[in-house]
């Protein structure tokens, strides 16, 4: 029996998105939480790793970010069958392009660590992390592809219970191998690596399972192996500029990483607790943006531009207001939150002055977060590349030396060079979104007697 065909209302939407992605955050959190019960070491080894994993997932959603936006607009268009096809070829593409991944990272991870000033117990623990976490990131690639075609469909509801269900693994996983609980060996930082593989690995079999349902039209064999020059074009000119992006600003992080690691491991773990907390409170424009990104592309696609640009900038407003008010709430309680994670008191104090700057970082990644994917979903991708360059290579890096090592701000520098990013592209962002050029950059190219799509 077939799925039935959901309702594509932005806030039917967003509310599954939301609590998918606040499941993915909780994987992260509880794997902080427990590694801190091992020692802080422990935590800094993961979060220096887990940037670089970040950063190539980033590399592997050029398939799944291009595909999604594609699909969404030649489903506005009422091209199902085109649309099945473009989703085959996206999955192929994303598998081949994380097994890649996975080698580089395996080979060269060693190195990679090498390089980041690490020493003593971190770099070990960082090591052995690397390995396996590195090892089998092609089940994410799988993963993103897979579950961004499940939300471009309008399941995202469904897509969620899959999410719930892989995070409860995942912490049991968790308990059981950080601390050798249940008869299994005490792992610590390798336990919490083996059970993000896991727990990933049966995700991916629901997944699948889940995007063969929902299909109105579904994929054939034959479009698993066919790789139609046209579609992949359209895929990358998507999401390439999309992984440009997102890779740029990882890079930068990056880079701010490695101006953290020379301020020390008070320092370097204040930043791992207070990115832990902050990713909560942009969590929900976030999600909002991802609805954002699902309607516009129906909707360039069923060319109802109009509605489309209207409901961009509603959605700018939600996202806004929601973010100060869930920052606010978060700043009022700073102190019980840090004091979850370590109870040291150099660090508390450190991270609490983070979460203070978080106001105004926040708030201009809001901006940033919906209207990039309105962007993005109407075709206009090539545009928020120039932007990335220009705001985050050629201001915020040098902006974050200045504010670091030559005013001695420290790490309160990284986060103020951070917001003035997000703040500069999120202002050009909405200056672009209200002239309206992305008008000319459907990627689905008008049919006669085409049949408009029900929103």
């Amino acid at each position: 029996m077939d799925v039935p065909n959901p309702s594509l209302g932005l806030f039917r939407l967003t509310w599954p998105i939301f609590l998918e992605l606040l499941l993915f955050m909780l994987m992260g959190t509880s794997d902080v939480l427990m590694l801190s019960g091992v020692s802080d070491d422990a935590v800094s080894a993961a979060g220096v790793v887990n940037q670089y994993i970040s950063l190539c997932i980033l590399i592997m959603n050029v398939i799944s970010h291009g595909a999604s936006i594609v699909v969404a607009q030649y489903l506005g268009a009422r091209r199902n069958a085109e649309a099945s096809r473009i989703s085959a070829v996206a999955i192929m593409m994303n598998l081949m392009l994380g097994l890649v991944v996975s080698a580089v990272l395996l080979s060269l991870g060693g190195f990679i660590l090498g390089r980041m000033n690490l020493e003593g117990t971190v770099l070990v623990q960082a090591h052995a992390y690397m390995r396996i976490a590195g090892g089998f990131i092609f089940l994410q690639a799988l993963i993103n592809v897979l579950a961004a075609l499940i939300r471009t469909y309008g399941f995202t509801r469904q897509s969620m219970f899959v999410s719930l269900g892989m995070n409860l693994l995942h912490m049991l996983c968790n308990y059981a191998l950080i601390f050798g609980h249940f008869g299994m060996p005490e792992m610590g930082v390798t336990g919490a690596a083996v059970s993000t593989g896991l727990s990933r690995a049966a995700a991916l079999g629901v997944f699948a399972w889940l995007l063969y349902r929902v299909m109105d039209v579904r994929m054939a064999p034959r479009d698993f192996v066919a790789f139609p020059g046209e579609y992949i074009r359209k895929i990358l000119k998507v999401g390439v500029p999309a992984a440009i992006e997102q890779v740029t600003y990882h890079s930068c992080q990056t880079v701010f990483l490695y101006f953290v690691t020379f301020l020390g491991s008070v320092a370097l773990a204040s930043r791992q607790y207070a990115m832990a907390i902050s990713q909560y409170i942009f969590l929900c424009s976030l999600a909002i943006g991802m609805g954002t990104a699902i309607v516009v592309g129906r909707m360039v696609g069923a060319r109802q531009s109009d509605e489309a640009y209207r409901r961009a900038m509603e959605s700018l407003k939600w996202a806004v207001a929601i973010t100060v008010l869930v920052d606010v709430l978060v700043i009022l309680m700073r102190q019980p939150l840090v004091s979850l994670f370590t109870d040291n008191g150099d660090i508390v104090l450190l991270t609490a002055q983070l979460i203070l700057l978080s106001l105004l970082l926040e708030s201009g990644r809001s901006f940033n977060r919906v209207l990039v994917n309105a962007l993005r979903a109407a075709g206009d991708a090539q545009f928020t590349v120039y932007m990335a360059l220009l705001s985050m290579v050629c201001m915020s890096l040098p902006l974050g030396y200045t504010l670091v090592f030559r005013f001695q701000f420290g790490l309160p520098g990284v986060w103020l060079a951070i917001a003035a990013d997000e703040w500069m592209r999120g202002l050009v962002f909405w200056y672009r979104w209200k002239s309206r050029a992305w008008e000319r950059k459907s990627l689905v190219e008008p049919q006669e007697e085409a049949v408009p799509a029900a929103l």
